[in-house]
């Protein structure tokens, strides 16, 4: 990970950068329009002023399946406001005025197909994402959608579980670029309170079956997750955490300073645990 082609996208450089200076990594994903379009556009800015590493946009889709409750609540949220994938698209183009921080859309997979592979893949990549995580789609599903997507210069990150068996991680390592996803546990998204026992020796299984940097998601909210993961993974998945701070908040302003105090406890935290080179193999 110490060479990084020059061609490679800002997730890969962010990585690269984070390797570099044994530090963890923080992704965030928030549901765009949730409030709304304006409101996401703050959000993003507030995360990215106070340490997150990567952002996760959340497309609201009417079935999100692997959602728990707080981000199916988002997403109700954000499609009552009137987001669209188009919409999301415009909102990558806004953030690219005032930040470089890297951006992935977070989608399920029906709103790429009704846009075409083609139109979106170009879409996104003018408007200046980074990556591309489509939660349903399948390894064996997306020779298509991996190619288009490569040929845009977007990265292609899928999601690896607790269940998948070491060859299945390396076949969903190898149709991944820029990151692999590890979901902690079964299950959908939520905040939980303690960390998997079973986590390190996912964390291991997949080590063996590539190079790529993995962040860790599903379940991660605390500072204490955080530093455990500091000698475990190179980057950890905040999601329902940080959506929950939209909700209970009375007004966008207190909302995105929240978000940049939950992201800066956190960031805090990564930088204090151990480093990966720290802990014995």
């Amino acid at each position: 990970m110490s060479d990084v082609p020059s061609n490679s996208t800002r997730i890969s450089k962010r990585f690269a950068e984070l390797s570099a200076s044994g530090e963890l990594g923080i992704v965030a994903y928030i549901t765009v329009g949730d409030p709304s379009l304006e409101a996401t556009l703050q959000f993003v800015l507030a995360l990215a002023e106070s340490g997150a590493d990567v952002i996760e946009l959340g497309v609201p889709f009417s079935d999100p399946l692997a959602d728990g409750p707080t981000i199916q609540r988002a997403s109700e949220r954000a499609l009552k406001s009137g987001t669209t994938l188009a919409g999301v698209l415009d909102l990558v183009r806004r953030i690219r005025k005032s930040s470089q921080v890297p951006l992935v859309l977070f989608s399920y997979y029906n709103p790429i197909l009704q846009m075409g592979l083609e139109k979106f893949a170009s879409a996104a990549a003018s408007a200046g994402a980074d990556g591309v995580l489509a939660t349903d789609l399948t390894p064996e599903e997306s020779a298509d959608y991996r190619r288009i997507l490569s040929a845009h210069h977007l990265d292609t990150i899928f999601l690896g579980a607790p269940t998948s068996t070491d060859e299945r991680l390396a076949k969903i390592a190898a149709c991944s670029s820029g990151f692999l996803y590890l979901i902690s546990r079964t299950g959908v998204t939520g905040a939980k309170d303690a960390l998997p026992d079973d986590l390190p020796s996912l964390l291991r299984r997949a080590r063996a079956v590539t190079h790529l940097p993995i962040a860790v998601g599903f379940g991660i909210s605390l500072p204490g997750h955080v530093s455990v993961l500091g000698g475990l993974a190179d980057a950890a998945v905040i999601g329902s955490a940080l959506v929950s701070e939209i909700e209970k908040a009375h007004s966008v302003d207190a909302a995105a300073s929240a978000l940049a105090a939950k992201i800066s406890s956190l960031k805090d935290a990564a930088r204090h645990g151990l480093s990966r080179r720290e802990v014995a193999p």
